[in-house]
């Protein structure tokens, strides 16, 4: 069975993304940034705003458009208001990642099951694909990113096809950063590059096919910017200039706060930190030069990543790519070495934590049940397969570990977070419980009713306006109300600014508490996802 997994690794590689990702594609919940992006996209197709972007009908230029258009043209294809449609895109780029993962990985002469191994760890590190969720646009720019370096790398490495390789390299960090601007050129590229220079000393490096890929990606990923600039210069400028404050005022944290980057990888936290232990794992692996060139690239991502003030944990997908073959490099090794190891120094890391996600997976039927109670029945298909799944997979672990078949226990490892994926996200849904919960969409049968426009008081949530399926004017800036012109409206205020706002109306306007929408789930209660909707009507 796993001969023939090994045999077809892009094949199975790809049917493993997919599942993953796919089947359940529409459940999570949207997050701000996707509403942001999903808002933009639905705004191109029925505004045709495809190059001056917006948001709520206003200029939304912070990121370039290209997994916007990418998003929207599927949208087009398959419906504006379909999750799954919005999300396909960035699921997919999950798996472009992976497979240009595992070419590269050929190409630093590893084997062929250890650039397999390289792409597995990669599309089950959690933030590789929890991004699709958080920050869905930052795959596109990795991603891109990463076939950009591939393609470099071949026009470095090989006599043959320098030039098409150099042409297709610009071409993809053009796409890149026509997906986050130099976020990942920064982050990733650099990164590659130092170490590249570090480790191969840039040797054999054709300076003509070079220069012209970097032209044809300052082409490619620098039009669009040119193009804002010149036909809405005044909104542009100050997009940009508050884009780049942030990098210094907003959410800053210590040089420090990446260090524990490796943990972003989820269940390959510890094979991850070890395989940075480079006095350990240098002595160990039989690609010495391809291990050295991806720890530098590792350690110069975090490094650079860690001198901007402006953290979030999202951020560090860039690092976690090279991490995953250097995760793969220690897997390879337990794999051709566990059976013959008797240090307790090299033996009991690797029963911790295969030994703790097989408990995971054994325990999970009960922690389930535990949390979901009485919505057991709700999910009952879903719960069975997932308890049967994890279950079965857990007992596995333990009989392989027990017999130091690390190879079985490491493709189990896979198969756990899959069926998580792919069993036991409907679950989530059960622990996502709102009694007060209540949509945005349900505004417009009240504007049917009356007649009217719906407002609001200050920028609305990206969520709730993605929610409401339509524009949301702000009426309140700067402290100042700006009425309508219409007798009769709708206006959404949060809680904290109803006294204020209803002092500055009742001289002149009604006003009359309808419904509050929330679209809060679970416990946690946000207050800028909880709008009190209130008639409005002069005097």
């Amino acid at each position: 069975m796993l001969t023939t997994l090994e045999k077809y690794p892009i094949a199975f590689l790809s049917i493993l993304v997919l599942s993953m990702l796919l089947i359940h594609l529409e459940i999570p919940t949207v997050t701000i940034m996707e509403a942001r992006n999903f808002i933009t996209a639905r705004e191109m197709i029925l505004d045709n705003n495809w190059l001056l972007t917006t948001m709520n009908g206003e200029a939304r230029y912070e990121k370039p458009p290209l997994p916007t258009w990418l998003t929207a043209f599927s949208g087009i294809l398959f419906g504006v208001n379909s999750l799954f449609t919005l999300r396909l895109p960035a699921a997919l780029m999950v798996l472009f990642l992976g497979i240009i993962s595992y070419f590269l990985s050929l190409k630093l002469r590893l084997t062929k099951n250890n650039a397999f191994f390289n792409s597995l760890i990669l599309v089950t590190s959690f933030y590789i694909f929890g991004i699709i969720n958080e920050a869905p646009w930052d795959i596109f720019a990795h991603g891109f990113m990463m076939a950009g370096i591939y393609f470099l790398f071949l026009s470095f490495e090989e006599k043959s096809s320098i030039w098409k390789n150099a042409l297709l390299s610009g071409i993809f960090i053009g796409l890149s950063i026509m997906s986050k601007g130099p976020v990942s050129l920064y982050a990733l590229f650099l990164p590659f590059l130092i170490s590249y220079g570090f480790i191969f000393k840039f040797k054999n490096i054709k300076i003509l096919p070079l220069l012209t890929s970097i032209i044809l990606f300052s082409i490619i990923g620098g039009w669009w910017f040119v193009y804002v600039r010149l036909e809405d210069p005044i909104a542009f400028l100050e997009i940009a200039t508050k884009e780049s404050g942030n990098w210094s005022t907003y959410n800053v944290k210590p040089f420090y706060y990446y260090w524990s980057f490796f943990t972003q990888s989820g269940i390959w936290t510890i094979p991850a930190f070890i395989s940075l232990l480079y006095p350990y794992l240098i002595k160990k692996v039989e690609n010495k030069k391809a291990y050295k060139f991806i720890f530098w690239w590792t350690l110069f991502a975090l490094i650079l990543l860690s001198l901007i003030p402006e953290k979030k944990a999202r951020y560090l997908v860039p690092v976690l790519i090279p991490l995953a073959f250097s995760t793969g490099f220690y897997v390879q090794y337990l794999i051709n070495n566990f059976s013959k190891l008797t240090s307790k120094k090299e033996t009991l890391p690797v029963y911790f934590n295969f030994g703790l996600i097989g408990f995971l997976s054994i325990s999970s039927p009960i922690v389930l049940f535990v949390i979901l109670k009485n919505e057991i029945q709700t999910y009952l298909l879903s719960y069975i397969l997932t308890s049967i799944s994890t279950g079965l997979i857990g007992v596995l672990i333990f009989k392989y570990l027990f017999q130091k078949k690390i190879k079985s226990v490491f493709y189990l490892t896979i198969l756990f977070m899959a069926s998580l994926l792919i069993f036991g996200l409907p679950l989530s849904k059960g622990f996502n419980k709102n009694e007060n919960y209540n949509s945005m969409a349900n505004i417009h049968a009240v504007e049917k009713e009356h007649r009217i426009n719906s407002y609001s008081i200050g920028e609305i949530a990206p969520e709730l306006l993605w929610d409401y399926k339509g524009l949301l004017k702000n009426i309140y800036k700067n402290g100042l109300f700006l009425p309508p012109a219409e007798p009769n409206f709708g206006l959404l205020i949060m809680n904290e600014d109803v006294e204020e706002i209803s002092i500055q109306l009742e001289a002149n306007y009604n006003f009359n508490l309808v419904e509050t929408y929330n679209l809060n789930m679970g416990s946690k209660s946000k207050e800028r996802l909880i709008r009190q909707f209130y008639l409005v009507s002069k005097k």
